[in-house]
């Protein structure tokens, strides 16, 4: 399917120098190849739609949302996003960012907008033209590391979660993107809440240290390639914390995911000086500022 706009419609700035029209167009997975080559050139801003695809591919209702290509009159790409209930963007003109962020604008189901602070910015001046108003927003700091530091001793204990665990994840879990988002996934979405939770351990993305059938340490690869793997979820018992566990933790976890990827990235809250520090020791660096919108809820807005 192809929508065609013309630059003025779609960003004024470009006018002097853009061609005149931009297509989008609903990405189907005969474009797979293209678009995972648009974007590897930044593999650790990309990530997570880069392991959609390869996970589900570029349809699939595990992707919670439609790919979308912005190309010029050439065909090129300009720019990829996936609308739906985490969007997500990546582009290289301002003028397929506005494009995109038009398109997102007919989509019902958005739950919240990610991506690098100006990017975000920008995307949200021409979603919120419709109107639309956030609920909240979160800035958050993008760390990766590329080598962990040296850990005293083997972390035996650290495995991949199994199937019979997935009540020791899930509250936590749940608890976690409570205090990011104000919404509780066990409440507002159950069913589909526990789906992830099991397809997560399935895939052996869920990591944990669980002594006496309790869980101590947690840590889920959200997304996954040859180049990056994105954490989230990453969690230690309170009184476990200050004793070095959390960092003996991580960098066994860490050397373990380097074996396969190159780097390992992670999002924390800018307002979070521990999280800072800590992940500093266990060798993760300062990359770029990110800025996550979370739009109201659909029964919220209804009300």
């Amino acid at each position: 399917m192809l929508l065609t706009s013309t630059a003025s419609k779609v960003n004024e700035r470009d006018l002097s120098t853009a061609p005149a029209l931009v297509q989008i167009e609903r990405l189907t997975n005969n474009d797979t190849a293209e678009v995972l080559e648009f974007l590897a050139q930044r593999p650790i801003h990309t990530v997570a739609m880069m392991s959609l695809i390869h996970d589900n591919g570029v349809v699939s209702p595990f992707n919670r949302g439609t790919f979308y290509g912005c190309r010029d009159t050439n065909g090129q790409l300009e720019g990829v996003a996936l609308v739906g209930h985490a969007t997500l963007m990546e582009t290289v003109s301002d003028r397929a960012l506005a494009a995109l962020a038009q398109v997102a604008r007919e989509c019902p189901s958005i739950h919240m907008i990610m991506g690098e602070k100006e990017r975000v910015a920008d995307f949200w001046s021409h979603y919120s033209d419709a109107g639309r108003r956030l609920r909240l927003a979160c800035r958050e700091w993008l760390f990766e590391l590329t080598r962990p530091v040296d850990a005293r001793d083997a972390v035996v204990e650290l495995r991949p979660a199994q199937v019979n665990e997935l009540e020791l994840v899930m509250p936590i879990q749940a608890q976690l993107a409570f205090v990011e988002s104000g919404v509780n996934p066990m409440e507002v979405d159950p069913h589909g809440f526990r789906e992830r939770c099991l397809r997560r351990i399935e895939q052996g993305r869920t990591w944990v240290v669980v002594e006496n059938g309790e869980l101590i340490f947690k840590a889920d690869v959200i997304s996954k390639t040859a180049e990056v793997s994105y954490l989230e979820g990453v969690w230690l018992r309170e009184d476990c914390r200050h004793k070095n566990l959390g960092t003996r933790f991580m960098s066994g976890l860490m050397r373990r995911l380097l074996k396969d990827t190159k780097s390992i990235c992670l999002l924390v809250n800018e307002t979070n000086e521990w999280a800072h520090g800590f992940y500093r020791k266990c060798g993760f660096h300062f990359r770029a500022t990110y800025e996550t919108i979370f739009l109201p809820r659909k029964e919220a807005v209804q009300n």
